[in-house]
């Protein structure tokens, strides 16, 4: 275990207060890239793309399903696991409750893998 050494209140304070400047820092610099970022010129999609569903094979258009933005989480599966990522299982349990709430904002919500259709449902079935 990390040893750790024992300072005053005022050390501890002194060194949080110039902290606290540094992460203020970063977070303004990570707002400017942000910023650059959703200024980037748009590119259309000119490739065809198709994706096995539950429902049979869409389009990327079909992912939107009538809504104007798609949200899309690559979920760690790929062709030869036999499970998902441990870190992408956990974020998945969070995202059904955030479903009605991106759609009431225009926004359609799919997880995509490289992993089989079969695997992934199963996948799901077994992790509840």
């Amino acid at each position: 275990m990390a040893e750790h050494r024992i300072g005053t209140q005022e050390e501890w304070q002194a060194k949080r207060d110039a902290l606290l400047k540094e992460e203020k820092e970063l977070t303004r610099r990570s707002d400017e890239l942000a910023a650059k970022r959703s200024r980037l010129p748009w590119v259309p999609v000119e490739k065809d793309y198709r994706f096995e569903t539950e429902q049979g094979t869409k389009s990327l258009a079909d992912l939107f399903d009538g809504r104007s933005q798609l949200m899309v989480y690559h979920f760690m599966f790929g062709p030869s696991y036999e499970a998902g990522c441990p870190v992408c299982s956990s974020i998945a349990d969070t995202l059904a409750v955030q479903v009605p709430h991106l759609k009431s904002r225009d926004t359609t919500l799919i997880l995509a893998s490289r992993g089989t259709l079969a695997k992934l449902i199963a996948y799901r079935e077994r992790m509840g």
